[in-house]
């Protein structure tokens, strides 16, 4: 099982005295770093208008990490991509394949939040029929030779060829869910799957329950599973003090940044996403009892590493580790960066 970096540049609080210019360079230094330890990833997520997060760009910071790195894999987490035309995101992201050497993997998702799509006039209210179309023309124009025509209800195309062309025929797609549905696509094409630790628990039965249900989906397809990745936050913690700061640190995320998102109210909600209210339920009301090893990891690295051994055993290829969540400082990141790839790391070789 291997181990990457992970950020959603989360920076919505209260009182934050963090800059939204200040979190991306830290959050860059980090994917850069990431490297030099031995991480095999770097994901960065895609937010827009401080919804939760500040970085709306993770394909110009991932071709800013490539060209001071090597080695690390450079990945999206994700891209939403009914915001954005298929083909400009096939453009893009071959372009960074070309010029890091074929280093990308790309992941997408839907996303969950309202305030992010109005702006840009994007189909929120049917973004599952536009995601479901910009998967399948994303996909053809990264694999396909010849020119791809398209006729949809969002997008309308024909004879398309992009340049450059990424060296990975195709770029490694992976779709990020957390609804049976989204999993149900990504079983159709053999695609990679993206979970959230902390949301599969809630909205889709477990980390376990979630990866059989996509195991079953691909063999009813026909296809072979792709690549299986979760996310977890992390805090490192080795005495009663740190864990309760650790704690305190996650809880606000979730009722701080967490709240800030919605996909409506109940008359305006999409059908699609009936289950986010009990996932916006849940997150807000929990007190520090309740966030365990589903939620994410805590203590000394004998206790994240029995966890994680968890996670290999049900057949998790890659785990993405959320180290700055909640306002942790800069340097204490880089700390529990360089003890995680020390201390923990080498028992999965």
């Amino acid at each position: 099982m291997k181990f990457g970096y992970f950020t959603l540049s989360d920076n919505h609080y209260l009182d934050n005295p963090r800059s939204a210019n200040q979190c991306i360079l830290d959050l860059v230094d980090e994917a850069i770093y990431a490297e030099s330890l031995g991480y095999n990833s770097a994901w960065v997520g895609e937010h827009h208008f401080n919804s939760l997060g500040v970085l709306s760009c993770p394909d110009l910071v991932l071709t800013y990490v490539a060209a001071r790195t090597q080695r690390v894999r450079l990945a999206p987490a994700v891209n939403v991509l009914p915001l954005h035309h298929p083909i400009r995101v096939a453009e893009q992201w071959a372009t960074l394949d070309l010029l890091s050497g074929g280093r990308v993997d790309f992941a997408t998702g839907r996303g969950y939040d309202r305030a992010e799509y109005l702006p840009l006039n994007a189909p929120f209210d049917d973004n599952v029929t536009a995601f479901s179309e910009a998967v399948d023309a994303l996909y053809r124009l990264w694999s396909e030779s010849a020119p791809v025509s398209h006729h949809g209800k969002y997008y309308n195309f024909d004879a398309v060829s992009i340049t450059p062309k990424p060296i990975q025929r195709p770029i490694p797609i992976h779709l990020a869910s957390f609804s049976r549905p989204t999993i149900d696509l990504a079983a159709r094409y053999g695609f990679g799957l993206v979970l959230a630790t902390f949301a599969a628990n809630i909205t889709l039965g477990g980390v376990g329950s979630a990866a059989r249900y996509y195991r079953e989906a691909c063999e009813r397809n026909n296809q072979k599973p792709g690549r299986m990745v979760s996310s977890y936050f992390i805090h490192f913690a080795d005495t009663p003090e740190q864990e309760r700061a650790a704690r305190e640190r996650q809880l606000r995320y979730a009722r701080e940044c967490t709240a800030a998102v919605s996909p409506g109210d109940d008359k305006t909600r999409p059908q699609s996403y009936a289950y986010f209210q009990e996932f916006k339920t849940q997150m807000r009301n929990r007190g520090t009892a309740d966030l365990d090893s589903r939620t994410m990891l805590l203590g000394n690295s004998e206790r994240i590493t029995e966890t994680l051994a968890e996670m290999e055993a049900l057949g998790f290829d890659e785990i993405i580790l959320y180290f700055g969540v909640g306002l942790k400082p800069h340097t204490q990141v880089r700390e529990e960066m360089a003890r995680f790839a020390e201390e923990v790391a080498p028992s999965f070789v």
